[in-house]
């Protein structure tokens, strides 16, 4: 839910110094068409990387329901044997400020409503069970829902000019679907400061809380990220897929059934070509060579 009206956002970018972006016609890749000013999300896909990106930065890329529809589609239709990770940014001073305020009034009922917190569940569920993992690449502020975006995304890299805040009841809707998801990325203190105080938290406090993995310069922020990318690209696919569904489903468990359960996944990783190659190459001292398929080893 974006708390930020026009007035007191321009005066949070005067305050914080946010640099200037090109708006509208952005290229992530150098194979990819440059897009117009109405698409609200750029995606590509190159080299195993999927990249989104937040393009509706004169909206300080609200999750509207046309962003999150947008969001939605590019979050779909992934094959995981082609895809290594999933890059998410935003275009602009600012990552994201939650959802449009002007579709949440009476005028738009409550019908309306329903489906627009319904889509941001289903965004958020698509990042949650996505077979690869998910980064968010943050610079400027992320609140309300765009916190919970940010929360959603397994790995965060965060400008040390960005900002986290949940400040819904500040305008009296409070983010209690923001909190669901940043709740269970932070310890319940911090939780409850973001969501009872509205006050919002820098990347520092961010990076300590748990919220975000990794806080880098703001103009090394592309650079760092790429690394992040890089280091899982080079990895097998499906063994970061098989752990990454594991990860996401034991901590939901205790810890004795986690065990028994992670005992069964290390077999069945075992099983896979890729991981035989793995150790294979250790043993050799070489780099592996990867099929990034099922495949059994024989």
């Amino acid at each position: 839910m974006a708390f930020y009206v026009r007035r007191k956002s321009v005066l949070i970018f005067r305050q914080f110094g946010y640099r200037s972006f090109l708006q509208g016609r952005v290229c992530i890749h150098s194979s990819s068409v440059c897009p117009t000013e109405d698409q609200l999300t750029i995606c590509s896909q190159e080299n195993g990387v999927r990249r989104i990106t937040l393009n509706n930065p004169k909206k300080r890329n609200v999750l509207s329901m046309p962003m999150l529809d947008s969001l939605k589609k590019d979050l779909s239709n992934l094959d995981k044997n082609n895809l290594s990770c999933i890059l998410i940014s935003g275009n602009g001073p600012v990552f994201s400020a939650g959802h449009d305020l002007q579709e949440l009034t009476t005028k738009t009922g409550e019908d309306y409503h329903k489906k627009v917190f319904s889509r941001c569940t289903e965004v958020m569920m698509a990042i949650h069970n996505c077979p690869v993992p998910v980064i968010a690449q943050v610079r400027g502020l992320a609140a309300a829902a765009g916190c919970q975006l940010v929360a959603s995304c397994d790995i965060v890299v965060a400008s040390d000019k960005s900002k986290f805040s949940t400040p819904g009841a500040l305008v009296g809707l409070f983010c209690s679907t923001p909190g669901i998801a940043v709740a269970r990325a932070v310890p319940r203190k911090i939780a409850s400061y973001l969501l009872y105080t509205g006050q919002a938290i820098g990347s520092t406090d961010a990076l300590m809380s748990g919220l975000v993995s990794k806080v880098v310069p703001d103009d090394l922020l592309e650079e760092e990220t790429e690394k992040i990318v890089e280091a899982i690209v080079e990895k097998s696919r499906p063994v970061i897929s098989l752990g990454k569904a594991f990860f996401q489903k034991q901590i939901h468990q205790d810890l004795e059934k986690a065990y028994e359960q992670g005992e069964k996944v290390m077999v069945e990783n075992l099983k896979l070509a890729d991981t035989q190659e793995g150790l294979s190459a250790f043993i050799e001292k070489r780099t592996p060579t990867w099929k990034h398929t099922n495949q059994t080893s024989t």
